[in-house]
């Protein structure tokens, strides 16, 4: 199999790797999913992510279909680079592969530069022509005409807090507190119209690659807050060389006053995905987070 036959028949790669006819390397391929390097027949590599097979736990109706459109649609602005969709199956994705590579400030300077033309791509709405999924969880991607602070709310937060208290990982004093930010978005968060984001732009999902660029990967597309994509990218230590990145991002797009202030609260909707999804660990940052929203002393820091 090569690549000209696998864009023609999609359909058949599952049979060719029941059968070993391509070379399949384990690669790493985060929390959820299987992933795995394939060498074919023209020396052409694909990066293909798999649902493990587990009685209790099948795949999510929708879920690599969901991946799938996001990428496709970020790709289509033409602005960053993002990996081509080569097959895209109910229990499997495979595409194009992106050598790793080393973060330079060079690189971090483009990826600003390129996250702001894909942001200025804009979408039709907030949410997104397909159902959602952020991980493993489902995401309501209904498109909506905003107010971005009112879907924020009910879109983003509620329904992750929710998880989160019947998962055990919130108390109800934890809740009462994320639920004082929900009810202050408006006066907090800073409308803007929908940008084009990847919505799930934590360091782990920035892929540095040999060709001296960065890469989106594993997105949960939609159309949202610009805001949020850069507020993502500070969190768990951050990007290499961030200030570098938002510093080239804000020279190609500037950010409205008090943006620094309202990153605790973009943050907030991925930690919140956090707890629902594995447990009180991250229940500390949830408050934190929270308490720094609503102006108290403790606050989520991003590179200046």
């Amino acid at each position: 199999m090569d690549l000209a036959y696998l864009r023609a028949h999609p359909a058949h790669l599952p049979t060719f790797l029941t059968h070993q006819r391509i070379r399949e390397t384990p690669v790493a391929g985060g929390h959820i999913c299987a992933a795995a390097r394939l060498t074919l027949d023209d020396g052409h590599s694909v990066f293909t992510k798999s649902w493990p097979e587990r009685a209790d736990r099948p795949v999510p109706e929708g879920f690599f279909a969901a991946e799938a459109a996001g990428l496709r649609w970020l790709r289509e602005a033409d602005a960053i680079a993002v990996p081509e969709v080569i097959v895209a199956l109910p229990d499997l994705l495979a595409l194009d592969w992106v050598e790793p590579g080393e973060p330079t400030p060079e690189a971090a300077e483009r990826f600003g530069r390129e996250l702001a033309d894909l942001h200025r791509a804009g979408a039709p709405a907030f949410g997104a022509a397909w159902p959602g999924f952020i991980g493993a969880l489902e995401q309501d991607n209904t498109p909506d005409d905003g107010p971005w602070s009112t879907w924020f709310a009910q879109r983003r937060l509620a329904p992750y807090l929710r998880r989160s208290v019947d998962a055990g990982a919130l108390s109800r004093d934890d809740a009462a507190l994320v639920e004082q930010v929900i009810g202050r978005v408006g006066e907090l968060g800073g409308n803007e119209p929908p940008a084009r984001i990847h919505g799930d732009l934590w360091p782990g999902n920035v892929l540095w690659g040999a060709d001296d660029r960065a890469w989106l990967v594993d997105p949960a597309a939609h159309g949202g807050h610009r805001e949020t994509d850069l507020a993502q990218l500070a969190l768990f230590g951050g990007i290499p060389h961030l200030a570098r990145a938002l510093a080239a991002y804000r020279e190609s797009w500037p950010l409205p006053d008090g943006w620094r202030d309202r990153v605790p609260l973009h943050q907030l909707h991925l930690l919140l995905v956090h707890t629902a999804l594995f447990g009180a660990g991250y229940r500390d940052a949830v408050v934190q987070n929270a308490r720094a929203a609503l102006g108290r002393p403790e606050r989520a820091t991003v590179d200046r």
